[in-house]
C-alpha cells in the first residue's frame, strides 16, 4: 500500500522549510509543530516523519519534547530522524515515542554498527536515509552538509544484505524547490533492489507525483513545501488517502 508522509523539519523547536537542504534559506513556518501534527492526523494521515535538523548538524538528537509531544497527543506514528548516533540515541527515540527511526549520516561513517541496529532493534524499527546528488551519485551527511566518497548504490546494497528493509531516498537537488522528482533515480533503485520498501524525498508538486510514484512501485513519498506553501491543500491530501 502507498502512503504519503509529511515531514516536519524542526530547529529549535520550531517547524521550518529550507531548499535544498540549504541552513542558510531556512523559514520558519510555525512556533507549534503540534499542531502542525494535528491538522495532518485529522485527514487521516497515519505517519509523520520528524527531522531534527538540529541533531542532524551536531551529531545527536535534540528536539525530543517535540517528538514526545507528537507521540503523546497524537495517534500518529512518527518517524524521527537526525544525529541519531548510538545505541542511547536509539533507545531515547523510542522511549521518548518514536515508532521507527530513520539514520542517515551513522549508517555511512559506521556501518557496522548500523547493521547492529537492524539486527538488534528490527528492520521495521530500523530504516535508512541515503541522500545523494545525482551529479555523481555521492552519498550527503550531516544533514547534507558533508559530502562522502560512498557510492549510492553500493551503499544501498551493503544494507540491503544485511536485512534492510525500508530505504527513504533524497535527490539533493529537487528537495524544497518543487521541480519534481527524480523518478529516474527510484526507477533505478527498484530496479536493482525490487524488494526495497522504497520512500522517495524531495521535489513533490502535486498529487500527481505521488500517483507517479506509486504507479513506478515506490513504498510511500516524503513531501512537505508543496503543502506549506500552498500548491497542495489539506482537501487535496484527504481526497488522495481517502481513496487509500
Amino acid at each position: 500500500m502507498f502512503e504519503i508522509i509529511p515531514s516536519i523539519w524542526l530547529i529549535n523547536g520550531k517547524c521550518v522549510r529550507l531548499k535544498r537542504g540549504d541552513f542558510a534559506t531556512e523559514e520558519v513556518i510555525s512556533n507549534n509543530p503540534l499542531e502542525i501534527a494535528h491538522a495532518f492526523e485529522g485527514i487521516g494521515i497515519k505517519r509523520v516523519h520528524l527531522v531534527d535538523l538540529d541533531g542532524a548538524r551536531r551529531g545527536e538528537p535534540k528536539n525530543y519534547p517535540i517528538l514526545e509531544a507528537i507521540a503523546g497527543y497524537t495517534e500518529l506514528q512518527v518517524d524521527f530522524t537526525g544525529g541519531v548516533t548510538t545505541d542511547g540515541d536509539v533507545i531515547k527515540c523510542f522511549e521518548f515515542g518514536a515508532k521507527s527511526v530513520t539514520i542517515a549520516s551513522a549508517a555511512a561513517k559506521f556501518p557496522e554498527r548500523f547493521g547492529q541496529f537492524i539486527l538488534s532493534y528490527g528492520r521495521e524499527k530500523i530504516h535508512m536515509a541515503a541522500d545523494t546528488d545525482p551529479n555523481d551519485y555521492k552519498i550527503k551527511i550531516r544533514g547534507w552538509l558533508k559530502n562522502t566518497e560512498i557510492d549510492l548504490f553500493d551503499h544501498i546494497e551493503f544494507f540491503h544484505e544485511r536485512g534492510l528493509k525500508y530505504l527513504k531516498c533524497s535527490d539533493v537537488t529537487r528537495d524544497g524547490v518543487m521541480e519534481g522528482p527524480n523518478f529516474t533515480l527510484y526507477e533505478e533503485i527498484l530496479r536493482r533492489f525490487p524488494n526495497l520498501n522504497l520512500a522517495a524525498s524531495g521535489g513533490v508538486r502535486g498529487i500527481d507525483d505521488f500517483k507517479k510514484l506509486r504507479d513506478l512501485g515506490l513504498r510511500a513519498a516524503v513531501f512537505g513545501r508543496a503543502y506549506y506553501e500552498g500548491k497542495i491543500s489539506l482537501a487535496d491530501l484527504e481526497g488522495f488517502v481517502s481513496k487509500g
